[in-house]
């Protein structure tokens, strides 16, 4: 049994010390930012739709509201289609208040949208800040090791010409 776990551990660090060095930083932030916008979009297009919808419903609300068939039939001497129009106007009050009701929920969907997108913003606005000290810190470091690089190579460069 020993042997196995012994094996098992040794596989598992080794698989991690290779997934560790395959695991670039730049790349994970870069693909996290292009995740983000691509998000950033969906909702934008998700908050676009919530206006249309909103705009047809008020659309719609106002063709409602301005239905004014009771009073002509009631200027034409018609009591029964004034009573018929009167009856249908009452349906239609109903409609509209379901109507005002959706109109209030689409209104708060589309503050959520407009929050979320917001909040997004923010993140993504921090993850190109993140990206780029990352992007700095790496071009730095790599300057500091070339230039560790060249002194070591002149120090040997000077043992060997010593030694000679």
């Amino acid at each position: 049994m020993g042997i196995f776990s012994r094996f098992t551990d040794i596989v598992n660090a080794n698989i991690n010390v290779m997934l560790d060095k395959a695991e670039d930083p730049e790349k994970i932030i870069r693909l996290m930012i292009q995740e983000m916008e691509d998000t950033l979009v969906e909702i934008r297009s998700a908050a676009a739709k919530c206006i249309a919808d909103r705009k047809e419903l008020g659309r719609h609300m106002d063709h409602l509201e301005r239905d004014q068939k009771a009073e002509l039939a009631v200027r034409k001497g018609r009591d029964d289609l004034a009573r018929a129009a009167l009856a249908e106007r009452a349906r239609v009050e109903e409609r509209v208040e379901v109507l005002r009701s959706q109109h209030a929920q689409v209104d708060d969907g589309l503050e959520r949208l407009k929050e979320d997108i917001t909040r997004l913003e923010e993140k993504l606005a921090d993850a190109k800040t993140r990206q780029k000290a990352l992007v700095m810190r790496h071009q730095t470091a790599s300057k500091r090791l070339d230039v560790r690089k060249h002194t070591h190579e002149n120090k040997i460069d000077d043992a060997l010409v010593r030694s000679e």
